[in-house]
Parts: structure tokens; C-alpha cells; sequence
């Protein structure tokens, strides 16, 4: 989240001598409630530790194959390290290290001792590395660190992995406008192997990515542009944008990108930071995005509102309690018991599909 609104009160509470950039400060306060359809949260996850400062910034979310009620949500502080939630949003773990921008993850990854859930990162926190790798235990529901990898950027900021048939593919942008598409595997030592197959770059800057794995395709978020669909092939060819920004569907910045699947319908969700509400449309044809409408996390069921948001992951069919699916959206001001902090809201898919009438 590159900071352009207001500089809260919040940061100002680190220290009177404190030199703050914007990367530090909240995007909240100048924010009101969003401007889509709304929508109630089921659930949150406790605010995360680090406070008064910008932290929370993007989840991910990972269903076990065989018993859709398991799995995990992870969640990035962007100045301390990973959290790991329960698909209820209670924590479960605090990993920390570096400074984690941007989270996905994929499983099936090959290694030596068998398939892997791998857990990227993009992170400026590491000497000498662009993004952290890890593995999440299906048994425990734990993470644990692999390896910092080096990428070609000058600083590393948006990130999402994909799979092109036996290939796991690490896509890294910067603050720059560069993005990196880079070929993971983990070598015979266990040491990962990075390729570099392809790299291109949008005029300003980046952040939020997702690769539609089935249809080959990557989404981009350009943060004051739109979103932009690439393939996800090893030649460079010329993106295409499908949605501006600003305009009724976007208001900069576009934040965080999700794809969800439900039914034979492929659905992409962008956060629309500028008003607080995420956009929808319906992807299922790869060569056409068709905007449905925008909701709104409001005030309910014991959660507030979602303000000045930025990440946001998605997954269909089952999701632990969640029938059809499950949302899940960072919120940059947590009004609760502990105070002004940030934290991830939970949000039924059903009950956008209502709101918007899907």
C-alpha cells in the first residue's frame, strides 16, 4: 500500500521525534465507509502486533484438498513477519522475519522429501532478498521458513505464484512499474532455484497480482491506472487493460487482486482503496471481463467497517464454515477493543452473491 491519502494521527503516535515515511502511516484517516452494495463480515482476526503504524497489507488462503473444513488464512505485517489464522480467523501462528508485503501460496510444489505447500513473499526486510519462501504443514496447519531469494528489483512490493502445468512460477512487481516473472524449483541441496522467463513492466507503480492457473492468465493492479490481464506464457506480450481507474468501478488505488471460483463461474475481485469497496467481475471467458458491480464491508454482527482497504483473497466451493465460499479483506483501521489497529475481515460469498445480485 504506497500511502496518497492523509497522514493519521496514528503514525503520529510512534514518537514526536519519529520521521515517518508513508509507508508507515495509515491510509484511514480521511476514509468513510465504502461506496458498493453492503455487505456484512462474519467474522475478523484479532488486530495484528504491530501498532499505530501501517501493517496489516495482504492474506492468502489455503483449503485442504482432502477436508474442505480445514485449513488456514495467512496474513502479512508488513513491518514484523506472517501470521496464520484458522478459516475462523483465530491465530494460530506468528511467524516472524522480514518485512512480508505481499503473501500467495500453492500447493503440489515438488521437492526432494515430497510435495510441498509453498508459501511466498515479497519482502524488502531481508539483506540481499526480494521475496521469502516457506512450507505450510497440512498436519500442524504451520509454517515454517525455506529461503530469502534475490529478485532483480529495485524494491520489491506486489507478488503471486501460479502454476503452468508442472511449472511453479514466482510473478514480483516493484514500486518501480518492473515486474519480474520468475521459475521456482527446489534444487537437489533442497536450496531453492530461481529462473528468470520473462520480465515487462507497467508505467507506474504496482502491487496487487493473480494468476488464473486453468485459463493462463496473470491479473495486475496498476495503483492509479487499473487492472491489467497478461498471459502467463514465457514470452513478454502486451497486456491488456480491462478496467481504469479512477472510473465507477475503480478508485485508486487498486490495491489487492482475487480470483474465485464457484460453480463453472470464475469471478476476479479488486480492492478499490480510494473508496473502499472491491469491484467484481465475471472472468470465466479468458478474453472477456464482464463488471458486475461493487460491494462494501459495513458495520454488523459485532465487526466494523472496512475502510482504506488493501488486500483481499478469496477461495470457492466449501471453505470451513462457509458454505460456497469465503472472502477475506484487510481492513486499515480495526475499531475494536485494542484500539485503532489493522487487522482481516471475513465475508461470506453468498452474501455478496446476494448483494449483487450474481
Amino acid at each position: 500500500m504506497r500511502m496518497t491519502v492523509l497522514v493519521s494521527a496514528l503514525g503520529l503516535m510512534l514518537s514526536a521525534c519519529a520521521t515517518l515515511g508513508p509507508e508507515n502511516v495509515s491510509d484511514s484517516g480521511g476514509m468513510t465507509v465504502g461506496a458498493g452494495k453492503p455487505v456484512l463480515a462474519s467474522a475478523e482476526t484479532p488486530p495484528v502486533g504491530t501498532a499505530a503504524r501501517d501493517a496489516a497489507d495482504d492474506p492468502a488462503i489455503w483449503v485442504d484438498p482432502a477436508d474442505r473444513t480445514r485449513g488456514v488464512i495467512i496474513g502479512t505485517d508488513k513491518q514484523a513477519g506472517l501470521y496464520v489464522y484458522d478459516l475462523a480467523g483465530k491465530q494460530l501462528q506468528f511467524l516472524p522475519g522480514g518485512k512480508p508485503n505481499n503473501v500467495d501460496v500453492r500447493e503440489g510444489f515438488p521437492t526432494a522429501s515430497g510435495p510441498k505447500v509453498l508459501v511466498a513473499t515479497s519482502d524488502r526486510g531481508r539483506r540481499g532478498a526480494g521475496a521469502a519462501l516457506f512450507f505450510l504443514d497440512p498436519a500442524t496447519l504451520k509454517l515454517s521458513f525455506w529461503a530469502a531469494v534475490p529478485i532483480d528489483l529495485t524494491e520489491p512490493y506486489g507478488l503471486c505464484l501460479a502454476r503452468r502445468g508442472d511449472a511453479f512460477l514466482m510473478i514480483v512487481n516493484g514500486t518501480d512499474g518492473q515486474v519480474r516473472q520468475l521459475r521456482v524449483a527446489a534444487g537437489p541441496d533442497g536450496k531453492p532455484q530461481l529462473t528468470e522467463e520473462r520480465r515487462f513492466a507497467v508505467a507506474t507503480q504496482p502491487e496487487g497480482c493473480v494468476a488464473d492457473d486453468a485459463r493462463g492468465r496473470l491479473y495486475l493492479g496498476e495503483e492509479g491506472r487499473g487492472v491489467w490481464r497478461y498471459d502467463l506464457g514465457v514470452t513478454a506480450t502486451p497486456g491488456v487493460l480491462i478496467a481504469e481507474a479512477p472510473s465507477q468501478m475503480l478508485m485508486p488505488d487498486v490495491e489487492g487482486l482475487a480470483l474465485l471460483e464457484d460453480g463453472a463461474a470464475t469471478w476476479l475481485i479488486a480492492s478499490s482503496q480510494g473508496d473502499s469497496a472491491f469491484a467484481v467481475w465475471k472472468v470465466t471467458d479468458a478474453d472477456e471481463a464482464l463488471y458486475y458491480g461493487r460491494f462494501s464491508v459495513v458495520e454488523g454482527n459485532g465487526v466494523d467497517a472496512v475502510t482504506g482497504t488493501d488486500g483481499v483473497a478469496a477461495a470457492g466451493r466449501l471453505v470451513g464454515g462457509f458454505p460456497n465460499g469465503l472472502i477475506v479483506v484487510q481492513d486499515d483501521v480495526d475499531t475494536g477493543p485494542a484500539g485503532a489497529r489493522q487487522n482481516f475481515k471475513l465475508v461470506d460469498w453468498d452474501r455478496v452473491k446476494a448483494a449483487l445480485g450474481l
